[in-house]
């Protein structure tokens, strides 16, 4: 079993910032990619930001220049750095990492940006 527990949501005002944090437990693999999904209401979810286990990154159109994810291939950890959010990234965050064919999730952190 792996587990993926994320950290670090909440409710920011536009222009704020918040980093999400998720840590790996359980049976833990070398992950090929860990990365962040997100999820609005009455859309799909969709990709954010990944990092490759040899360090490359991958960022949606509409979080370039904003948003930096990082993470420690040790540690089994990625965390998203996310600058001058907007109400439009409200959404409910997930975790996720894959290994091979095999995905697995985080149980979401919720983002909420409003004045």
């Amino acid at each position: 079993q792996v587990h993926l527990v994320e950290s670090g949501g909440g409710l920011v005002q536009p222009g704020g910032s918040l980093t999400l944090s998720c840590v790996a437990s359980g049976t833990i693999f070398n992950f090929n990619t860990m990365g962040w999904y997100r999820q609005a209401p009455g859309k799909q979810r969709e990709l954010v930001a990944s990092r490759s286990r040899d360090g490359r990154s991958y960022y949606v159109d509409s979080v370039k220049g904003r948003f930096a994810i990082s993470g420690d291939n040790a540690k089994h950890t990625v965390s998203l750095q996310m600058n001058s959010l907007q109400p439009e990234d409200t959404a409910v965050y997930y975790c996720n990492a894959i290994f091979f064919g095999s995905a697995y999730w985080g149980q979401g952190t919720q983002v909420t940006v409003s004045s």
